[in-house]
């Protein structure tokens, strides 16, 4: 069985609701996944934009949320989730606003795409305090046992 991602908000390619954006509550929106390999001793998450900062001439990837050291027995995050909810042993890494937690989608301009990336992986990330996501894709190196991606958009 594949490792699925999914959220009851949106559908793979379909427009992000506003609620979860800058321009509404700026909550994360509710994931729920399965197919997590037996051998999975975590679940990293994260969010980005590659669009940055206009999609028809894009410069950055901006980081939206990053997540690591997920439970693997973990299949939900619930929408709205803040920091004190988050199962025991996940740890949060930086966004680009240089702070944790989620940051929803804000374009300036045009329609962006945002990934949310779930990777299973067999080892747990040790001696990371706030990572960027730079860091946390660099720890998983070679740890990468199976893969979703989800895909919303949003335009202001």
């Amino acid at each position: 069985m594949a490792l699925t991602l999914k959220s009851s908000a949106f559908g793979n390619g379909d427009t992000i609701p506003s609620r979860f954006t800058c321009q509404g509550e700026d909550i994360s929106p509710p994931l729920a996944w399965t197919g997590v390999p037996e051998t999975a001793r975590s679940l990293v998450l994260i969010v980005d934009d590659p669009d940055a900062p206009d999609p028809k001439a894009p410069r950055m990837t901006w980081v939206h949320w990053v997540l690591y050291n997920i439970p693997p027995d973990v299949s939900v995050l619930a929408e709205g989730i803040v920091s004190a909810a988050l199962p025991p042993g996940t740890g949060e890494g930086r966004n680009d606003w240089n702070r944790t937690g989620y940051g929803g989608p804000c374009p300036p301009i045009g329609r962006h795409r945002y990934f949310h990336k779930l990777y299973a992986l067999d080892t747990l990330l040790s001696g990371m305090e706030a990572p960027t996501k730079a860091e946390v894709e660099a720890a998983m190196k070679g740890h990468v046992i199976a893969h979703a991606k989800l895909m919303g958009t949003y335009r202001k």
